[in-house]
C-alpha cells in the first residue's frame, strides 16, 4: 500500500466541491438560448459533456448553438454567459452556488497526511471565489488560465507539481472530477512517463437525477474511474487505503 504521506488529492471544482446546476449550468441554457432561441436540457447537456471534449462551457454553449444550425460568435457568446454567471462583482448566479465540500473535510486530510489541491477548468476568480468561502486560501490551484483544457493533463501534472515541494515525493494522485473529460484527463496523464500513478475518482454531480445516475456512473466508468461515489466527502481516508496497488 502507497503510504498517505506519498499520496495527493487533486480535485476538480465544479460538480465537486460546488454545486453548478443553477449557476454554470444555468448560463450555459441561457446563453444557447440567447443566441439559438431554443434551450438545452439538462440531458442534451450532458450528453454533449459525455463527448469528453466540451469541458470548457463557454466552447459548450458555442458547440450547442452550432449544432442548432447556428455561427456563434465567440466573444459575444463569452460575454453575454459572464454577465449571467459571474454578474457585477460576482453578484450572478455564482453568488448562490451552494458548496459541496467543507473546511473540516480538508482539514482532515491534511492532518492524515495526504496533500490535496485543485485542477480545475473554472477562471481563476472564479475557482477561488469558491475556494475563499471554503477557508482554504493558499492552496495550490491550477485554473483555465494556467494549463490547456482537459482532457488535456498538463494541468493535472502541474498541480502534482505544485505539492511536490510539500513533503516526501509524490507516487500516488487521486484525481477527482464528475465528468468524462476529467476521467480522460487521467487516462491521458497516466500514459506519460511520469513516475506517479494517477487514479480518477468519480463523483455524481448533483444536478442528476435518480433515474439518469446508474447510466451516468457507467460513463464515468468507461472513461477510467475506479471508483464512482455520490459526494465528494466520501472521498476519505477510508476509500484511499483500500485501492489496491
Amino acid at each position: 500500500m502507497v503510504v498517505r504521506s506519498h499520496t495527493a488529492f487533486i480535485f476538480d471544482i465544479d460538480g465537486v466541491i460546488r454545486d453548478v446546476s443553477g449557476s454554470y449550468r444555468r448560463a450555459l441554457a441561457d446563453t444557447v438560448a440567447e443566441f439559438a432561441g431554443d434551450r438545452p436540457s439538462a440531458e442534451e447537456i450532458d450528453c454533449l459533456k459525455a463527448e469528453g471534449l466540451w469541458n470548457n462551457d463557454w466552447d459548450a454553449s458555442c458547440e450547442l448553438i452550432r449544432r442548432r444550425g447556428l455561427v456563434p460568435d465567440r466573444e459575444r457568446v463569452v460575454d453575454f454567459f459572464q454577465q449571467r454567471y459571474r454578474g457585477n462583482g460576482f453578484n450572478g448566479y455564482i453568488a448562490g452556488e451552494p458548496l459541496l465540500a467543507t473546511p473540516e473535510y480538508f482539514a482532515g486530510l491534511t492532518a492524515a497526511g495526504v496533500r490535496w489541491g485543485f485542477f480545475s477548468g473554472a477562471t481563476r476568480a472564479s475557482a477561488l471565489f469558491v475556494l475563499n468561502r471554503l477557508a482554504v486560501n493558499g492552496a495550490v490551484l491550477v485554473a483555465m488560465e494556467d494549463a490547456p483544457g482537459k482532457p488535456e493533463p498538463a494541468g493535472l501534472w502541474q498541480a502534482v507539481d505544485g505539492l511536490t515541494g510539500q513533503g516526501r515525493p509524490i507516487r500516488q494522485v487521486i484525481y477527482v472530477g464528475d465528468t468524462v473529460a476529467d476521467m480522460l484527463t487521467v487516462g491521458r496523464a497516466q500514459t506519460s512517463d511520469r513516475e506517479q500513478r494517477f487514479i480518477g475518482i468519480g463523483v455524481i454531480p448533483p444536478h442528476v437525477p435518480l433515474e439518469r445516475r446508474q447510466t451516468y456512473t457507467q460513463q464515468l466508468r468507461n472513461a477510467g474511474a475506479i471508483q464512482v461515489v455520490n459526494s465528494v466527502l466520501e472521498v476519505s481516508i477510508a476509500l484511499l487505503d483500500s485501492i489496491p496497488d
